[in-house]
């Protein structure tokens, strides 16, 4: 993960940070093209039934699941439970270990909302950016800060989305079952490498910054020759400008952050675990750690193909095929993934709801009582 730059570079403290950057400037925008939205809305929901529908049950089976969760025991529902409990008491780290004035239920409130809005509305990314800065700003953090820590939580689930398949090949290889997906390790790897050897230099100083913008308006450079709308196109500034904004951030927090996202995944990978031990039994031997780590983890890259919200039917499909590769019985697979996805899915759309909610009646509250003494302040001069 990324190292704080060393002591040569020069501190930049919240308020220099602060004062840099226009606050009109910091809201993500909310706007949303309807033909698009709904377009990719069909195509997301018509890529999800047809996994569902066609290609899960080339690779799993839908009628041994059944019989495997009727077997589950009472006891194995219960752990099932406390995993996803756990889960999301997790979730909720990763607003806060961005943003220490945050609280934890505040902290809460944003990822869940933001997964609720990601998740259950088609092409909700932008909706869902929007409802995070405003959320936070409610909760009185300046609009450069908040659009920090909007950043600082996307950039590091993004480097864990690239790095946990890389765990995922290496546990597949000590367990010998990762003949068919050994190639996904290098690649991953030399992605991760160069995004994170890329972040690392445009962290490091703003001269760095400067140059690595001037190499990529560079490489850019004929693409804006050719397309006329790109001629004005310099990401120079940009990166300059995000090195500014997110230097404190991330030199104080990039620990935390880091603890916070991996907690985050390996608590959901015990929520899958729990599944598949609940549907094979507990006691009675079945799928290793290490295979059911390891087809979680690598299926993890699909969550960096953009067809369907969280990976839904493709990132299900690759763990079902690469359990069943490892030797987990159709059904086991199936219903692990299933009772996976359910579990870790619907329970956090209603977290979520909840979280609108509090924080849609809490924030009107708010606004309409910073509305009034700003009215009775403007009085009294």
């Amino acid at each position: 993960m990324w190292q704080a730059p060393t002591m040569s570079a020069e501190p930049e403290s919240t308020s220099q940070t602060q004062s840099s950057v226009d606050p009109s400037l910091g809201a993500p925008s909310a706007k949303l093209d309807m033909r698009k939205t709904i377009i990719l809305g069909v195509v997301g929901i018509a890529f999800i039934v047809l996994i569902f529908w066609k290609v899960i049950p080339q690779i799993g089976s839908y009628s041994e699941a059944l019989a495997s969760l009727e077997s589950m025991t009472w006891i194995a529902i219960a752990i099932i439970i406390a995993t996803v409990v756990l889960y999301l008491a997790v979730y909720g780290l990763a607003y806060k270990a961005a943003e220490p004035k945050l609280t934890y239920w505040q902290s809460q409130q944003v990822n869940q909302a933001a997964f609720t809005i990601s998740n259950g509305v088609p092409a909700g990314g932008a909706v869902g950016l929007a409802v995070q800065f405003g959320m936070l700003t409610s909760f009185r953090l300046t609009p450069t800060n908040a659009t920090a820590a909007i950043t600082a939580v996307s950039i590091w689930s993004t480097f864990i989305s690239l790095g946990f398949p890389i765990l995922g090949v290496l546990a597949l290889s000590a367990s010998g079952s990762a003949d068919n997906i050994a190639w996904v390790g290098p690649l991953g790897l030399a992605i991760l490498v160069a995004i994170i050897v890329l972040f690392v230099l445009i962290m490091r100083s703003p001269a760095l910054a400067q140059k690595v913008g001037n190499l990529g308006n560079t490489v850019l450079a004929p693409i804006k020759r050719r397309f006329s709308r790109f001629a004005d196109l310099d990401v120079a500034g940009p990166i300059v400008k995000f090195r500014q904004d997110m230097y404190d951030l991330l030199r104080r927090r990039w620990l935390l952050l880091t603890l916070a996202q991996v907690g985050i995944s390996f608590t959901q990978f015990l929520i899958l675990f729990a599944a598949l031990r609940g549907v094979e039994g507990w006691g009675q031997g079945g799928t290793s750690p290490l295979d059911a780590f390891g087809a979680y983890a690598v299926s993890h890259i699909m969550l960096m193909v953009p067809i369907t919200p969280g990976g839904l039917g493709t990132m299900d499909a690759l763990m079902i095929q690469l359990l069943v590769s490892s030797g987990t019985e159709k059904g086991a697979a199936t219903a692990a993934d299933l009772v996976w996805r359910a579990t870790s899915y619907f329970p956090q759309i209603i977290v979520g709801i909840i979280a609108l909610v509090a924080w849609y009646r809490r924030a009107g509250q708010a606004f309409a009582t910073r509305s009034v003494g700003a009215k009775e302040s403007e009085g009294t001069h």
